[in-house]
């Protein structure tokens, strides 16, 4: 009915040599999302940044850059630059409030208790500038 199977697998699924590709231990996997979720943050924030400057939109991405970088090994993240459109603010918050919820709950499951109070500080900041009223700009 069916043919038997000539060749060798290429999925190693027995326990013995699995040296044929590489493996990352779950501790890494966590650095490279954590690292992920940071950087996109960062990105978010600059765009904030260049929006509506701030002090503490200067100090978090200074924060944010030194965090991904830590957990890059020292290589710097790349920034980002104002995309030159029309942005609305609350859209930008409510994107870096998701941001830092994701990262939050990954430096918690690494126990990365820096970037969490980053992560967490981070969220309160995007929460309150959300609750804030928006200032209508007048046209005439």
């Amino acid at each position: 009915m069916y043919e038997p199977i000539r060749t060798k697998s290429v999925h190693s699924t027995m326990a013995g040599s699995t040296t044929d590709f590489p493996h990352r231990s779950r501790e890494e996997e966590l650095d490279i999302q954590l690292a992920a979720h940071l950087a996109a943050l960062l990105a978010v924030t600059d765009e904030l940044r260049a929006t509506a400057p701030s002090e503490d939109l200067d100090a978090a991405s200074d924060r944010l850059a030194d965090q991904v970088a830590r957990l890059r090994e020292g290589r710097k993240p790349a920034r980002s630059v104002a995309s030159g459109g029309q942005v609305k603010l609350t859209a930008l918050h409510r994107r870096a409030h998701a941001l830092a919820g994701r990262a939050l709950v990954v430096a918690a499951s690494r126990a990365d208790t820096a970037a969490a109070i980053l992560a967490a500080e981070r969220m309160d900041a995007h929460a309150a500038a959300q609750a804030e009223p928006q200032e209508l700009s007048g046209v005439g």
